[in-house]
């Protein structure tokens, strides 16, 4: 079998301020979402004032244009688009990352046929796919996250594909052939655990695009239905504001970019960090 060189855990003291920044973020809305129902003032559809009510000490950030809290519906919008956005990361990487093991391991036809249709979904522009087939199917949580996950399993494919032929064609994958080991025991005892590093770095990229897509598709109105709350939904809906100098609707839209670019930064210093400690080892 052949040795994997291993990456030697990066000390705390090599962790740059930019890291524990993106890190703290990404804690506090993570307890904000898990908290959302303690911490929120008035339930996540319960009218409590007027349409469009300014900032007070009763509303901290106004009312919304049905006159719902703007702040409760911030925390359960938050909450909300979140668990969209790691179920459908989860999913993607379910049937990606399966799907590309699979084909690395299958043989040549098995390769070949999910190889090809996968190419077929990637040369449709994703969004505009994923906006077609939400119209057909409806909307809804289960749809978006069925249509999002399976869409973005095809890009979480290729690079699980690329990892394992890579370590399928190492002297310790075709010892545990000759030694008379299943396909589903070479794929997740032998190739698993050495593509599983890049593969979780790539995770976190994901989830990113993810989270901005699922933004979007909210924006448009294809995302979770009234009266449940997401950050996309809660920009479109109050966009009225701005006209009025109240930019109370970019707070969800800058919520949406602060938390995409503390997870790129999170993950770059991560990738960074493990280059520099392989170089330096």
């Amino acid at each position: 079998m052949t040795h994997r060189a291993r990456i030697r855990p990066t000390s705390p003291g090599n962790i740059s301020p930019v890291q524990v920044a993106a890190a703290t973020i990404m804690w506090f809305y993570v307890l904000a979402a898990l908290l959302a129902p303690l911490i929120a003032p008035y339930g996540e559809a319960e009218i409590v004032g007027e349409a469009f009510a300014p900032w007070s000490t009763q509303h901290w950030l106004g009312t919304d244009q049905l006159g719902r809290d703007f702040l409760s519906r911030l925390l359960y919008g938050l909450r909300n688009s979140l668990v969209l956005a790691v179920t459908t990361t989860l999913l993607s990487f379910l049937v990606g990352g399966l799907a590309g093991l699979l084909a690395a391991t299958g043989g040549r036809i098995m390769d070949t046929v999910l190889s090809r249709f996968v190419d077929v979904i990637m040369a449709l522009p994703a969004l505009i796919f994923a906006l077609m087939l939400l119209t057909v199917f409806g909307t809804g949580a289960m749809q978006l996250v069925l249509v999002i996950g399976l869409l973005d399993a095809t890009r979480v494919f290729r690079i699980a594909r690329t990892l394992a032929m890579r370590e399928a064609a190492m002297d310790y994958v075709e010892a545990a052939r000759l030694r008379g080991e299943s396909l589903r025991r070479i794929m997740i005892a032998e190739i698993l655990p050495n593509v599983k590093a890049p593969l979780l770095a790539e995770a976190g990229m994901r989830f990113s695009f993810v989270f901005l897509t699922v933004a979007t598709l909210s924006f448009l109105g294809l995302g979770l239905q009234p009266p449940a709350a997401d950050l996309g939904s809660m920009v479109r809906e109050n966009a009225t504001l701005i006209t009025y100098g109240d930019f109370t609707p970019l707070i969800p839209a800058g919520l949406i970019a602060l938390l995409a670019m503390a997870v790129n930064f999170l993950i770059d210093g991560r990738l960074e960090e493990e280059e520099g400690t392989i170089h330096g080892g």
